[in-house]
Order: C-alpha cells, then structure tokens, then sequence
C-alpha cells in the first residue's frame, strides 16, 4: 500500500471512534455550536441507517428532512421512499424521473412522511474539514457499521 494512502487509513480509526462515542441527538436537537465540516450518521432504533459528508453540517442536516426540502437535498428520505415504495429504479426521462416521482400520489406523501421520521432519527457527527479525510472517512464508517442505505454508486 502507498505509504501517504496509508497513513490517511491509519487515521481514521480515531475519528470513527470519537463519533460512535458522541451522544445521539436529533436533527431537532442540534446544540448551538457543531462542527462546520465533517460527516454525520443517521441511526434508528440502534440501527446506522446512513453516513453522509459536508462542509455544512447543520444545513445539510436540515436539508435531510426540512419539509419543503426536494429530491436533491433529502436525499436519504428520498431512498427510504424509494425503497417503502419500491419504485426503486431511476430513470433519465421526464416520467418517473425523481422530481415528478415527488409529485406521484403515492411517493409524494411518502416522501414527507420519511423526512419526518429521518427528523427524528437519532443522528452523530464529527468535525473533519479535509475532504480527502472526508470521503475516507464516509466511507471507513459505512463499510464498518454496513450502513444499508449508502452504495457510493456511480449514476
């Protein structure tokens, strides 16, 4: 292994740890003062659902589940709509693209409904303002705590 690659690894322990340890709070519950940057993770019922990354954590954290927030800002509601809804297969045409999916009668209330439930979710963070350590990190603690709803998938 690359000895810089490596040593970005070899760091990342540390901070995955710092953010298991932090007592949970809710999106709702977000102390005054948080990090800037980082990456945050949305637990349910003692389960780590998603992991995401930011260099905005309190705005992106209401972007999750802000209900006027759209496809592309909740987009972790918007995956747990697609998979209680099944309609799980994107598309790159105006039908059943995501922005009418929101419009669709049965996946536009149940994208409401799960940006209120990702409101409740329990949800960590830790600061980290290199994005490099970042994107590591994201995914460090994803493939570590095999967070279903994460798939660094390219579209």
């Amino acid at each position: 292994m690359h000895p810089v690659f490596k040593e970005y690894i070899d760091s990342l322990e540390p901070s995955f740890q710092r953010l298991l340890n932090m007592k949970p709070v809710t999106v709702a519950t977000l102390p005054k003062e948080i990090p800037q940057s980082g990456i945050y993770l949305f637990s349910e019922n003692g389960k780590h659902l998603y992991v995401g990354r930011t260099n905005t954590i309190r705005k992106r954290l209401q972007n999750h589940c802000r209900p006027s927030s759209g496809h592309n800002s909740a987009t972790f509601a918007f995956r747990l709509t697609r998979e209680i809804t099944g309609i799980t297969q994107a598309t790159y045409v105006t039908d059943g693209s995501r922005a009418n999916l929101a419009l669709d009668a049965k996946f536009g209330p149940e994208f409401i409904k799960q940006k209120k439930r990702v409101r409740e979710m329990h949800v960590r963070y830790v600061y980290e303002p290199d994005p490099m350590r970042q994107a590591l990190l994201e995914m460090y603690v994803s493939v570590s705590l095999g967070t279903p709803h994460n798939d660094f998938d390219n579209h």
